[in-house]
């Protein structure tokens, strides 16, 4: 059932915020991406880089800086104006995607990377806040998978920057520089299109102080699991997403266009379907159960075990693309769920915050597993047991989303 005064126009409203809003996480992740199509190019014209595990410290001091300063971009956008929020990041980020392109040591590139964490740390809770603002219950894991499609577009995009690393009429500078000048330009336009969400008449005159906002989050029992769900699987998905093009060229001998394809086309289109399918699916479970979310999730996340335990024993490029193809499919159940049923769990001036807390744990853990990833490879861990390990942590957060029990008065 509609809320009362939620007309056409207020619909048209609302998917206009998920069109805007789609090219921006198109760049928000075709700007982290494409540092792992070109590390080849990179490490070679930057050669103080020097091994494995420094370029996994590059990787994760993105996920550490954007981890820490979620929290906060999240709380600012449940106290400020969420437009604005969202077109300061744009243009900041793009800023230093460009400013990328004009690195020549190992320290600049971490220094680049860390300031990237800074200003994306504000992009993801706010713009999630302000899709559920604006998408009620029938509508609201669509709307959020939508957004997520130009996520997936943008990591796809991403793994072809090899190709342009390799050019050499382009090279792994001008990818950067490109970019980021098409983020810039996008910010202006986007600033005066984008909406506000509407004033809600049971709103707070003045939301809860930070202390308070945290301190309500974390004696939430519910939101505590849903924290620890979000997490255990991004530590298989961190991998997948910042290593497999690498992985894929040593197992199968690929050149490092080829293998940046290889590693994130099938996936994400996967992830694409996925989150089609499971946003649909989770709207109409909805009207038969409040927990029809969590169920979605949940089949989705049951689809990790045989992809991660398949993705470390693949003998052929062929068997390793189909189980990523499964993971991709499990991921858009996952990720298109997951600040619906944060929706559930706690009132809408604390939705941006709980989402940047989350992405505090989540991408903490992201950034070890990274780091963790290329330490192994370079003691020569077999990547079968790697993966063997995810498999059994995607098993354990199965149960961990079933223990969740939404708040009915929460369901909007």
């Amino acid at each position: 059932m509609k809320d009362e005064g939620f007309n056409a126009s207020s619909m048209r409203t609302a998917w206009l915020i998920v069109v805007l809003l789609i090219p921006v996480a198109l760049l928000n992740y075709l700007d982290r991406q494409m540092l792992a199509a070109m590390k080849g190019s990179m490490m070679t014209d930057i050669p103080d880089i020097g091994s494995k595990a420094n370029w996994g410290l590059v990787l994760g001091s993105f996920k550490w800086v954007y981890a820490i300063l979620s929290p906060l971009g999240g709380y600012l956008s449940d106290r400020l104006n969420r437009r604005n929020v969202i077109c300061a990041s744009l243009l900041v980020w793009s800023a230093v995607t460009w400013y990328m392109g004009h690195v020549h040591s190992f320290p600049e590139l971490l220094t680049a990377r860390a300031l990237m964490g800074v200003s994306e740390a504000f992009y993801i809770p706010a713009a999630l806040a302000l899709i559920t603002d604006f998408h009620l219950g029938e509508t609201r894991s669509r709307a959020v998978g939508f957004h997520q499609m130009g996520i997936y577009l943008g990591v796809i995009l991403g793994g072809f920057a090899g190709f342009a690393a390799e050019s050499p009429d382009i090279g792994w500078r001008a990818a950067f520089d490109w970019c980021g000048a098409v983020g810039v330009f996008y910010a202006l336009p986007l600033f005066f299109l984008l909406r506000n969400p509407p004033v809600r008449p049971d709103a707070p005159t003045a939301g809860p102080s930070f202390f308070s906002a945290f301190r309500a989050l974390l004696t939430n029992r519910n939101f505590l699991l849903l924290a620890l769900y979000f997490t255990l699987p991004a530590l298989a998905g961190w991998v997948v997403k910042d290593w497999m093009p690498d992985i894929l060229r040593e197992q199968f001998g690929l050149g490092q266009g080829q293998a940046g394809v290889s590693a994130v086309l099938y996936v994400q289109i996967a992830s694409l379907i996925g989150v089609g399918i499971g946003g649909w699916l989770a709207d109409r479970w909805m009207r038969r159960t409040e927990r029809g979310r969590i169920f979605v999730s949940a089949l989705g996340m049951s689809l990790f075990l045989p992809a991660l335990f398949g993705v470390g024993n693949a003998g052929t490029l062929l068997v390793a693309v189909g189980f990523l193809i499964l993971f991709g499919l499990g991921w858009g159940f996952f990720d298109c769920n997951n600040m619906p049923i944060l929706c559930q769990l706690v009132q809408p001036e604390l939705r941006a915050t709980g989402y940047g807390l989350m992405n505090l744990v989540s991408i903490s853990c992201g950034g070890l597993a990274d780091w963790g990833f290329g330490v192994m490879r370079d003691a020569h861990v077999p990547v079968n047991v790697i993966f063997g390990s995810f498999a059994a942590i995607a098993l354990l957060s199965v149960g961990v989303v079933l223990c969740i029990r939404p708040n009915a008065a929460l369901r909007r």
